[in-house]
């Protein structure tokens, strides 16, 4: 029985690329196409091709996506230890600053390229944003 798989080889005509190694990869900071090559030439500024496969990355479109991503995972698990912290003990407001402020700041520094990794892999995968070889169309409409 075959796989059905969204935005790949059913729906285009083109191969199916693999979603979840490719966000994988971008995770660990590779390249998504051969997971040989970095993907980031600084903290956030991803690579314009990969030096290992010469895979084109300058027209991927993360935009604010890796952030809204890190502040909802953070604010989560932050959240939800405070509380659990709150409820069993009695730390002063101050204690309390001291703890969770500097986690949450580097908790959000450690997961924000990752993430953003992980976005550029999704788009690779899924040939959006100029993966495909074609470039984005920017539909306007007719103000009424």
């Amino acid at each position: 029985m075959e796989e059905q798989v969204f935005g790949g080889v059913h729906h285009t005509g083109r191969p199916a690329r693999p979603v979840w190694e490719a966000m994988k990869r971008g995770f660990l900071g590779r390249c998504p196409h051969c997971g040989e090559g970095k993907l980031f030439s600084s903290f956030l500024t991803a690579i314009e091709r990969c030096a290992h496969c010469g895979e084109e990355m300058h027209h991927h479109r993360a935009d604010d996506l890796p952030a809204y991503l890190v502040v909802v995972i953070v604010g989560h698990v932050i959240i939800g230890a405070f509380m659990g912290v709150e409820a069993t003990s009695t730390l002063s407001t101050w204690q309390h600053l001291a703890i969770w402020a500097p986690l949450t700041i580097i908790s959000s520094l450690a997961l924000l390229r990752p993430i953003k990794g992980a976005v550029i892999g999704l788009q690779w995968a899924y040939y959006m944003h100029g993966f495909g070889g074609e470039e984005d169309r920017i539909e306007s409409h007719p103000e009424a």
